[in-house]
């Protein structure tokens, strides 16, 4: 059975490391991104993955642009997104992303909608 792909775009390493060693342990396979440049260059370059997780807060470019980008491309159109953000922060616009999260972020609750996102028949 085919892993899906979880491209994760963290530049908190601790908090990319963390989500690499859960969504392997899940049964995902997650690519590690750091900043909001190499995900738009990842876009450009790169056929979509299953889903994305997204961090809100990025060098270079926030996360919303990042989406936006995504978004404008026909391939990682439909890809779901699903944006982490400061817990002060507002929501993101909601025809960008799938869902959101607060940081500091419930573990179990993240992997579990990401499995929903990424199921065959959703």
């Amino acid at each position: 059975m085919r892993r899906p792909v979880i491209t994760v775009i963290e530049d908190d390493e601790n908090v990319a490391g963390l989500l690499e060693f859960m969504l392997r342990a899940e049964g995902f396979a997650p690519s590690i991104v750091r900043d909001g440049r190499a995900a738009l260059q990842l876009v450009r370059k790169n056929g979509p993955p299953d889903a994305v997780v997204l961090d809100h807060l990025l060098p270079y470019c926030d996360g919303l642009e990042v989406a936006s980008a995504m978004r404008a491309d026909a391939r990682w159109a439909a890809v779901p997104i699903v944006l982490l953000r400061p817990s002060a922060a507002r929501g993101g616009d909601s025809r960008l992303i799938d869902a959101c999260f607060s940081k500091p972020f419930d573990p179990t609750a993240l992997v579990s909608r990401l499995k929903q996102l990424t199921r065959e028949d959703a």
